[in-house]
This record gives structure tokens, sequence and C-alpha cells, in this order.
């Protein structure tokens, strides 16, 4: 029995044991009784800003609706799709979870995710929408329905250290844009100062795969066909992306750091170049304060081809099947994508304000954009933000780690890039649904 019948026969044993019970229909209008509603946050389990800009929230939300109690439920973004998954099939349905976007898909054919459209009333969607950037509301859309409210999300920014820069003779007003700028620019770091070139979140174990999706886009490469059953990893166009890497990586450009060294690194002024989320914009800015002048552009490009950036981050998804909890998980969701929460969120933890007229607005991030002007490569890349990709069926994070070991292989273990992806996408194309 594969993982999706297994999901599938037990939420039906619990449907008909009355733990998972029927709904179809609007839920009601407010909540009038006391109710405990179960929130599952990845934030919760980070160290630092994250965690304790996600209590201050849910505090405050509590105490602006005193009928509703928010249990949080801590569990790192890795792993909370199988603790979702394996609480689910326990018949511990979690009533509103943060899900990490690659993982919607799965969330939606085998978790129970419930469609905003038909459950909230239309015109209370409707409002809610306004003034949430489309590129981000799309994020959430699965066949039509919104399925999850995009929530905390970021694109590839490339932090830079100006010192570093001026004191490899490099100008910091005018940071590298394309990949091949960013080699000289390292090369001239390392060979400059005692610091490293660049590094970045690409590779992993908790990198996932976000990130190189919007290198292998840059270059005009590809996960799969438009179809969603051939995979495409191995087509000349991503295999020439991870030839550039391993090009930086050979030359001595590019480091080969873990994320806690890679961020220490970035943070205590060893690394010269860092591409990675803004999420860990907090704790850069905490890092360099007095010590150096962080900064910050847009991912870089492959010669005159555009960027492509996809998004990182999360959705927030109703799986509740109880209609006051599924209205309480409601007004949590509303709560966490407002413009006071949104505020705390990108200046506290460093997402993106899916808001963005509260971007200039004095009241709300107005005075911290102009303190902290990291933010604004970020909101230029909304504008040509692109889906980040899940793989179809069950097994998509076996595919997914699939192709990240091959990339890796061939960036940093000696293997050649064509052989290692074309191996990769042989092993992994068995497990995408017939």
């Amino acid at each position: 029995m594969n993982r999706k019948t297994f999901l599938t026969g037990s939420l039906a044993l619990l449907a008909a044991s009355g733990v998972l019970p029927a709904f179809a229909g609007e839920i009601p209008a407010t909540v009038q009784k006391p109710v405990t509603i179960s929130y599952y946050n990845y934030n919760l389990a980070s160290a630092g800003n994250g965690a304790e800009a996600t209590k201050r929230m849910i505090a405050a939300f509590e105490k602006a609706n005193p009928n509703i109690k928010v249990e949080g439920v801590g569990a790192s973004s890795a792993d909370i799709t199988s603790r979702i998954q394996a609480d689910v099939a326990a018949g511990r349905i979690p009533d509103v979870v943060q899900m990490v976007f690659s993982d919607l898909n799965f969330t939606v054919d085998n978790l129970g995710a419930v469609a905003l459209e038909g459950t909230v009333p239309e015109a209370e969607l409707k409002q809610h929408f306004e003034g949430i950037t489309p590129n981000g509301l799309q994020l959430g859309v699965i066949n039509g329905k919104t399925y999850g409210l995009a929530y905390t999300f970021s694109t590839p920014v490339l932090f830079y250290n100006a010192n570093l820069f001026k004191q490899a003779g490099l100008d910091p007003d005018n940071p590298p844009k394309t990949w091949a700028e960013v080699k000289q620019a390292a090369l001239a770091i390392v060979d400059k100062t005692k610091a490293e070139g660049i590094a970045t979140g690409i590779f992993g174990p908790s990198a996932g795969d976000w990130l190189f999706q919007g290198v292998l886009r840059s270059n005009n490469g590809r996960l799969m066909s438009e179809d969603r059953k051939q995979l495409a990893f191995a087509q000349p166009a991503a295999v020439e992306a991870v030839a550039m890497l391993r090009d930086l990586y050979d030359s001595g450009a590019y480091t080969n750091l873990e994320l806690q060294a890679a961020m220490e690194g970035m943070a205590s002024g060893n690394v010269g170049m860092y591409l990675q989320t803004s999420a860990i914009q907090g704790f850069l800015v905490k890092g360099a304060e007095g010590k150096f002048d962080l900064r910050a552009t847009t991912m870089p490009r492959f010669g005159d081809k555009p960027q492509r950036p996809n998004n990182s981050g999360s959705a927030l998804v109703i799986l509740s099947r109880d209609p006051l909890k599924q209205r309480a998980a409601w007004e949590l969701m509303k709560f966490m994508t407002s413009k006071e929460a949104y505020t705390v969120i990108t200046s506290e933890i460093g997402y993106l304000p899916l808001r963005t007229d509260i971007v200039d607005d004095p009241k709300y991030l107005g005075d911290w954009v102009k303190k902290y002007p990291l933010i604004k490569p970020n909101l230029e890349q909304l504008a040509i933000l692109e889906r980040w990709e899940s793989f179809p069926g069950s097994n998509y994070r076996q595919i997914q780690k699939i192709m990240m070991e091959g990339a890796e292989m061939a960036v940093f273990g000696g293997m050649d890039p064509a052989s290692a992806m074309q191996a990769a996408q042989d092993n992994a194309q068995p497990l995408m649904p017939k």
C-alpha cells in the first residue's frame, strides 16, 4: 500500500468514526463560545526572532479574540509535513498549519486541506484579499481554488559585505548583477582579504530545492515537462546552470559551508556574499550592527537572461473539519496576514510584506524601511516572482532529494554535471506518477 492510499484510508476511517465529520458549506459568522485550535508552525521551532515574534502575535490574537485559545505546535520546516501526516493518520487532525509551499499539493491531495472558497463567505474572503499582492495570493491556488493563504515567504537575496567590497577594490554601490560578476567579485575578496568569497543556501539537509529552482529557471532550465509527467532537470539549460556552480566552486570563489556556518560567517563579516532567503535578515543585521555595512541586491542572472526568482516560505492552511474550529482558524489566518502582523513578520523576522501598501506607511513599515533598506531587492523581485514548484505524487520529496543529491555531487563531489544530473533524473523518473 503506498503512502497516498494509506492516508486516504486513514482519513476515511477517521471520518467513519466521527473524528473527521463530513462538512460542506460556509462557516459560522463568529466564534461565540470558547474553542481551542491547534496551530502547527515552523517558526515556533526556530531560534531567535522567528519564534519570539510568532509567540507575541499569537498572544495578541488571543487578547483580541478572547473566545479562541491557540495551542502552538512547533516543528521544523523540514519535519512539519511528516509531523502533520502522522498526526492526521493517528486521528489528531491539526486545525490550521503553516505549510511549506513545496508541500502544498501533497496537503491538498492527501491531508484534506480545506478550500477557502465555499468555506469562508465570498464577500469576507474578497475583503481580506484586498491589498495582498496578487503574485502572493496565487501561490496558494491549486486547481482554481485557494487552499493556502500566503503567509511567510521571500525571494532569493544576495547579501553582501560593503566593507569587504571596498577592501577588495570593488564598488559596493555597484554590486554584481550576473553570475560572472559574482565570480569576479568573490575571487577579488578571496585574494585581497581574509574572507570567503561567496556562500549560498542552495545545498544542505535543510535547504530544500527552492533556491536551486530559481538558479535553474534563470538559465531557462526547468524541473519537469509542462504536463508534469517527465522530469527535465537533466536537460542542457539545467546542466549549464549546475556547471556554473561547479565552476564557482572549482575556482575558489564559492565556499561549501553548512547552513548555520554560512549564516554565522556572513553575520560575523567572514563571508563576502551570501545568496539566501531574506528570512535570515534579522540574524544578519544583528551580527553586522556596529561592525560592517551589510547590504543586499537581487539574485544574479545568467548574462542577459532575466532573473526568474521563485518564492520560499509557507502558506496557512485549514485542515479542521469542524465548522466552529474552521471559523476560529480563519480568524487566526486573517490576523496573521494583517497589516499589523506583516509589520512584525517583515521587521523582526525578515519575510516579505505581502501587503505592499504598508512599506511606505509610517504607521507600519515606512520608518523601518528607511532605516533598513535591505528589503528593497525582495520587493523588486515580487513583480517577476514565479511559483516554487513541487513534484507531483506522494514521492515528491524523494524525487527532490535525488535531484539535489545529483546536483551536489556535480558541484562539490567531482562528478561531471551532465552525467550526475542525468543519473539523478533516471533514478527519479520511476517515482513520478504514471
